[in-house]
């Protein structure tokens, strides 16, 4: 029975896993970060009458780019043009004053050289003709005063930009203590945009940008871009160009401003976006995220060694760029490690390496150079 009983075949050995393995290699990437930013003009003033009188009429119309010293409302002048006319006429009448207090002393001073009468007249009629003399300079600031006044009813630009709203209609009586301005007005040729760095973002900007000082590293700071809310991106580059002198006490956090062109006027003020900061890495090691398995808030690779034998590695990740991250320690440069699957390895499994497909490198590197981190 022991003879004719079947013998078992043998089992046979599991072939190991053919998984896809490169080496790692450096290149030079650059990283995003986005901060939320506001847009102002280089120029906001508030359109305000230094004169009290009625808004007689309004000679520009809402949102309309106006050129500077060009008219934009004008108040009643009647007031302030019979304000000018009796300026003119005091200062005609003090004009007459020092004419006649000048033929005063003119008479009296022979007389007194003669001794014909004392020089006390003398002096009364030179301090007669001070006193006309002043009373005539009174006058005429009256008169200039008057002036300025009834230039003050045509309010003009004081700035070439765009104007805002019209909040007082024609007919209203207006003023220089009126609580809302009549309109305002933005220069955005250029425009500033305003943006805030937390102190630990601040500390990590200082440390990555060259320069001794705060502003030789605004001055070698790389161009930045703006975002604006539909996810389109300015045309133009912009510079950040101020620091500000102090943290806010209240969000601790630093505000910084970068200026942008604005020729085409497409910005205005009030307007959102996100300023984009980059900053390149060189030669540094790229490694795809599809190859790393994170465990305990760390984050491994599988790295190849004799016999193609895995061991799991720890990677410190300085930053990511699109499909890859970029290490500063835990891999060389030549490193082997396995690309896909390393979910199901374990330390110290055998595999059988395979080439990576370069269809998927091509597109992951197309995705790495079109990347923003945030």
């Amino acid at each position: 029975m022991a003879g004719c009983a079947e013998q078992q075949a043998p089992q046979q050995a599991m072939a190991p896993p053919a998984l896809p393995v490169e080496a790692v290699h450096t290149g030079t990437e650059t990283t995003y970060q986005d901060y939320p930013a506001s847009i102002e003009g280089v120029v906001n003033v508030e359109i305000r009458p230094q004169v009290a009188g009625m808004l007689e009429r309004i000679l520009v119309d809402e949102g309309a780019a106006v050129r500077k010293g060009q008219p934009l409302f004008k108040i009643n002048d009647a007031p302030f043009r019979e304000q000018l006319n009796n300026a003119l006429a005091a200062q005609q009448a003090a004009a007459g004053s020092v004419v006649s207090a000048q033929v005063e002393v003119d008479r009296f001073a022979p007389l007194v050289q003669n001794k014909v009468v004392s020089e006390v007249q003398l002096q009364t009629a030179q301090a007669a003709l001070t006193v006309a003399k002043a009373n005539l300079q009174r006058a005429k600031a009256a008169v200039s005063s008057a002036r300025i006044n009834m230039g003050y009813t045509t309010i003009t630009a004081p700035v070439s930009g765009y104007l805002g709203r019209l909040q007082t209609k024609q007919g209203s009586l207006v003023g220089p203590t009126d609580a809302q301005a009549l309109t305002q007005l933005s220069d955005v040729h250029e425009v500033h945009t305003y943006f805030s760095l937390g102190e630990d973002d601040f500390i990590t900007f200082r440390k990555q940008y060259a320069g001794q000082t705060l502003q030789d590293k605004l001055t070698h700071l790389p161009p930045v871009a703006l975002v604006l809310a539909d996810q389109s991106t300015y045309p133009t580059k912009g510079k950040v160009d101020m620091v500000d002198g102090q943290f806010d006490k209240t969000t601790g956090a630093v505000t910084l401003r970068a200026t942008f062109s604005n020729a085409n006027g497409l910005l205005r003020s009030g307007n959102t976006g996100t300023i984009r900061l980059a900053l390149a890495h060189p030669d540094v090691l790229l490694v795809p995220t599809a190859a790393t398995v994170e465990l305990q808030d760390r984050v491994f690779v599988y790295a190849v060694g004799d016999s193609n034998r895995v061991s799991r590695q720890a990677i410190t990740i300085q930053g990511k760029s699109g499909a890859n991250y970029l290490v500063s320690e835990g891999v060389k440069n030549g490193d082997r490690i396995v690309l896909q699957g390393v979910d199901h390895l374990q330390e110290g499994q055998i595999i059988q390496p395979t080439q990576a497909p370069k269809a998927s490198a091509a597109v992951a590197g197309k995705v790495a150079a079109q990347s923003v981190q945030n």
